[in-house]
């Protein structure tokens, strides 16, 4: 008769090879998940750039509160301009804007992608890397944070007001 202590060895054994596969399987589809996401972004964008330059405004306000344009293709990302507050951004864009509010980086120089991903609360794999990469150089090229070196991240005063 087997004793209790190798069944649960046996169980554990196999319990501990369900979880590596699981989180291997896990893993892929983050990956396949996370090129979905950059793909969409990057359609939305070559969609509202094809309106001929045509600025698409990015928020209506109705009653003092500002709502999304329905019509506007995906996450629309406006020009930075005076007056302009982050609640006008997605929320995955007004997070990195809070981030680099907050303090930019250690000893308040700017934050690079890895940074960010972990302070917006993501693992710093490569494709979360990139995601927030992404996300982050569409904002600097509109004029939001200031990307001082290539990937490298900080927040102009009175840019991140608001958030």
């Amino acid at each position: 008769m087997p004793s209790v202590v190798g069944l649960l060895e046996e169980r554990e054994r196999a319990a501990r090879q369900r979880v590596e596969a699981l989180q291997v399987e896990l893993r892929e589809a983050e990956a396949v998940w996370e090129r979905f996401v950059i793909a969409r972004e990057a359609v939305a964008e070559v969609l509202a750039e094809s309106r001929g330059g045509e600025e698409v405004p990015p928020v209506v306000v109705a009653g003092g509160r500002t709502v999304r344009d329905p019509a506007a293709p995906g996450s629309v990302v406006p020009h930075w301009r005076e007056g302009l507050a982050p609640a006008v951004l997605a929320p995955d864009y007004q997070r990195i804007m809070h981030v680099l509010a907050c303090g930019n980086g250690p000893g308040g120089e700017a934050m690079d992608c890895r940074q960010l991903a972990v302070a917006v609360g993501l693992e710093p794999v490569p494709a979360k890397v990139e995601g927030v990469r992404s996300k982050a150089k569409r904002l600097a090229a509109r004029g939001w944070p200031a990307e001082e070196r290539p990937a490298m991240f900080s927040v102009a005063a009175g840019r991140a007001g608001g958030s």
